[in-house]
């Protein structure tokens, strides 16, 4: 993979950057929305698909895995102010939406073919939340063959600790792990 990428074969992926997420610690989504919104104004002006990975979870859902956490219903579910995307990031027409029910953007969805008919083979990957959502993402995209920038500074967690782990020693064996002034020099 070369140090610039090729518009017409990039995706930029951004990962659940929901009204309900977000609201819950707006402080710390503050500068992470910033930087994604200066990427997709950047990928809109070089045309790079763009693609919403969201949560669907439908009313009175159950979680459908056994772990140690609670089950519960999920705390967003699709239809509610909490499912959308935040305006600043509000969707156009052309976007690609991969409605999600479970935690990667992949699983269950059609956003693997997508990418593949339209000749994407890059994804540049931003939104939250890291150690979740992001990781499962990135593992995915990795198993289909795809090269990956994640923006560490596009992406948040509540456990910064973990996220900078993440950052630091995981993911830069699956992908580019860049800052968003990086990840705009790539394009």
């Amino acid at each position: 993979m070369s140090e610039r990428l090729d518009p017409r074969r990039t995706c930029l992926l951004l990962f659940d950057f929901l009204a309900g997420h977000v609201a819950q610690d707006e402080q710390r989504y503050a500068p992470v929305i910033a930087n994604a919104v200066k990427l997709l104004e950047t990928a809109r002006a070089r045309q790079v698909l763009i693609a919403h990975a969201r949560a669907d979870h439908p009313a009175g859902s159950k979680a459908l895995n056994i772990s140690d956490a609670e089950h519960r219903p999920p705390r967003i579910t699709r239809g509610t102010p909490q499912a959308e995307i935040v305006a600043a990031l509000a969707p156009q027409a052309t976007d690609y939406q991969a409605p999600k029910r479970r935690w990667s953007a992949f699983h269950g969805t059609a956003l693997d073919q997508e990418l593949r008919a339209r000749g994407v083979d890059t994804v540049i990957l931003c939104g939250g939340s890291t150690e979740i959502g992001i990781a499962s993402t990135a593992y995915a995209a990795r198993d289909l063959g795809y090269n990956l920038v994640i923006v560490s500074d596009a992406c948040t967690s509540p456990k910064r600790d973990l996220h900078e782990q993440l950052m630091r020693e995981v993911f830069p064996r699956l992908a580019r792990v860049r800052t968003t002034a990086q990840a705009l020099a790539l394009l």
